[in-house]
């Protein structure tokens, strides 16, 4: 992979790891259409750090306010705070995807993996963006960031595991859940990148040391890094732009994207080279 090609990976990623349209499929059908090789789920994996950082950084205020939030409530006995709520249910949530990526792991470690095949993330994408516009036209958000609890997390955090599917899309599935949940736009957004973390991040690592425990040559070293740098930079500037922007729109515009993004894939599946 030459370093061209890892900034414009390292810029997919960061575009699409928090808007709701799969950077894990942007990653296999952007490189396909481009002429590619495709980089494979570890290297995916590893630039997908660049994002939690960027989300880290991004949410820094607010996870330091829930860390001491919740280790005060506990203390004092306090198990209804809404600290002690939100904490459990990132927490509760991320066993779904945990559990279910433990089982899937030789499967979703494949570069050949039927999950990673073209027909698959186009009908994923296609199917999971009509579920978003149902999600939309219910139109009951309602509910806050302080109302969500350890049920609305595992429920969310189902909706996270159903992004081990490429196309499916991490924060479209977990934004597509809390939605139907009846929670805020801007804040069903807020939970889902918050809930985002731990998954991103144990992901990220486990494929960072298999990557150093099988040898990296100093080429490899410099394009995970090129890569790793403009996600970093490109995800902390999409999520910035999309809390601001679900304040005063929908998530129509990403159900359109979804729709046409999973036909184009479909027909670049159909007419690939065998």
């Amino acid at each position: 992979m030459s370093i061209i090609e890892a900034l414009v990976l390292g810029l997919v990623q960061g575009l699409t790891e928090f808007l709701p349209i799969s950077s894990s499929a942007h990653l296999r059908v952007v490189p396909a259409l481009m002429g590619y090789p495709d980089p494979g789920a570890a290297y995916s994996a590893v630039i997908q750090l660049g994002s939690v950082i960027a989300v880290i950084s991004y949410f820094w205020t607010d996870l330091l306010n829930l860390a001491t939030g919740s280790f005060k409530a506990v203390k004092e006995g306090n198990y209804d705070s809404h600290e002690v709520r939100i904490a459990g249910g990132i927490l509760i949530g991320t066993l779904p995807v945990c559990i279910l990526g433990l089982l899937l792991k030789s499967m979703l470690e494949q570069d050949d993996s039927p999950l990673r095949s073209l027909y698959v993330i186009g009908t994923a994408s296609i199917v999971m963006g009509l579920i978003l516009f149902l999600a939309e036209k219910l139109d009951k958000q309602t509910r806050t960031m302080e109302q969500i609890g350890a049920r609305d997390g595992l429920l969310v955090g189902l909706g996270q595991a159903c992004a081990l599917i490429p196309g499916c899309s991490r924060s479209g599935s977990t934004l597509t859940v809390a939605l139907l949940l009846g929670i805020k736009r801007e804040d069903a957004a807020r939970f889902s990148f918050l809930l985002g973390i731990p998954a991103i991040t144990l992901s990220g690592l486990l494929e960072l040391k298999h990557l150093l425990s099988a040898g990296i040559t100093s080429d490899g070293a410099m394009t995970l890094v090129a890569g790793f740098a403009v996600s970093l930079v490109v995800s902390y500037l999409a999520i910035a732009w999309l809390l601001r922007y679900l304040k005063s729109h929908s998530t129509i515009v990403f159900v359109i994207y979804r729709v046409l993004f999973g036909i184009v894939t479909l027909y670049t599946a159909m007419h690939a080279t065998p």
